[in-house]
């Protein structure tokens, strides 16, 4: 028998919170990317819009995600004019 999960976090991550964790960065960064693309300028440009180099905005468009902490997307998603919304839900009893 093989076990479920609901992504693909939860499968390869060790705990629980290091999935939510890395679920939580790979959304935003697909986010950030999906509006840097909609800007239809340079990866130079784009990078001096969110205040990173050149080679920062290469690892963030390419999804390199282990290069970025959920801290560093969350401000440069707020520096690409996204908003972040947080939903935290208890668990039912």
């Amino acid at each position: 028998m093989s076990d479920r999960f609901d992504n693909i976090w939860d499968a390869i991550e060790d705990s629980p919170a290091e999935a939510v964790n890395m679920r939580a960065r790979a959304e935003i960064m697909m986010a950030i990317r999906s509006m840097v693309e909609s800007w239809g300028i340079t990866q130079a440009r784009s990078a001096k819009r969110l205040g990173v180099t050149q080679p920062r905005m290469n690892d963030l468009l390419r999804g390199r995600i282990d290069k970025f902490s959920l801290d560093t997307l969350m401000q440069l998603a707020t520096r690409a004019g996204l908003t972040i919304e947080w939903h935290v839900v208890r668990p039912a009893a």
